[in-house]
């Protein structure tokens, strides 16, 4: 373990702007996992990080201690910093006492689709982007692919609320889902408040792409012209709307129990 105790170290102001820009880790194609749950989960699916950091408070939480003999194993680089120190990078209050820097991973397009895929149009809230994420990892659905303007999905926000998928899936920035829609051999599928048929009432069986879009203005009309089937959410009289992760969660959901009990099952 190297303990730094200068906040003008490199490296601390390297992790310091690691945790506070998102300049930062675009330029440096890194981010921050922070706490337990994420680091166990990034060791456990994905790999090394290359550094671990540790508050020095939190150095003999068991599981702090678990995380950090592991990296010890793994020849991880160890950083521990003074709970003071420490305060200045970690986003997570009353934060467990240890983050990974990981380098962001950059995944090629897939050449054949063949299963369920999630197209995120403009999706900017981090939480609704983690929640999806993790909703879409639950129903066994790997391959996401995000558009421009949508919220960065490895920023430590997403990565709080994916709660470890970002580990078990795809993640495709920065994509043009109006020309990925034309390659897709599948049905693609948009909800809409107005559909005339609800997702209980179509068959979901087979492998689908589905489209969510901006928390205001929904997806855009030129990928939304593009959609095959348009389907809504049932809801109660006295609601309008429904939030996107958790409309996102109920098609998921109603897709998986259509494929295990059988359409209306």
């Amino acid at each position: 373990m190297k303990r730094i105790s200068s906040r003008q170290n490199p490296l601390f102001r390297a992790i310091r702007q690691l945790a506070n820009s998102p300049q930062a880790r675009r330029k440096m194609s890194q981010t921050i996992l922070d706490g337990i749950h994420l680091c166990q989960a990034y060791l456990d699916r994905h790999g090394s990080p290359l550094y671990c950091v540790v508050d020095e408070a939190a150095r003999d939480v068991p599981e702090v201690r678990a995380i950090t003999d592991a990296c010890s194993d793994r020849h991880v680089d160890i950083i521990v910093l003074s709970s003071a120190m420490y305060a200045l990078i970690t986003q997570v209050e009353e934060g467990q006492g240890i983050l990974f820097v990981v380098s962001v991973p950059v995944f090629s397009l897939p050449e054949k689709i063949e299963d369920t895929v999630v197209l995120l149009d403009r999706i900017q809230d981090p939480g609704n982007m983690g929640s999806i994420l993790r909703s879409a990892v639950s129903a066994g659905i790997a391959e996401i692919f995000c558009s421009a303007g949508s919220a960065s999905a490895w920023s430590p926000r997403v990565l709080r609320a994916g709660m470890g998928a970002h580990f078990a899936c795809c993640i495709h920035e920065n994509v043009d889902l109006a020309a990925l829609v034309e390659t897709l051999p599948m049905k693609v599928i948009a909800t809409a408040p107005r559909a005339q048929t609800s997702i209980y009432e179509y068959d979901l069986r087979t492998p689908l792409a589905w489209i969510f879009g901006h928390e205001g203005q929904g997806v855009s009309e030129a990928l939304l012209s593009k959609a095959h089937v348009r389907l809504n959410i049932p809801l109660h009289e006295s609601s309008a709307s429904l939030n996107v992760a958790a409309s996102a969660a109920i098609c998921f959901f109603e897709q998986l129990r259509q494929q295990r009990s059988g359409w209306g099952g």
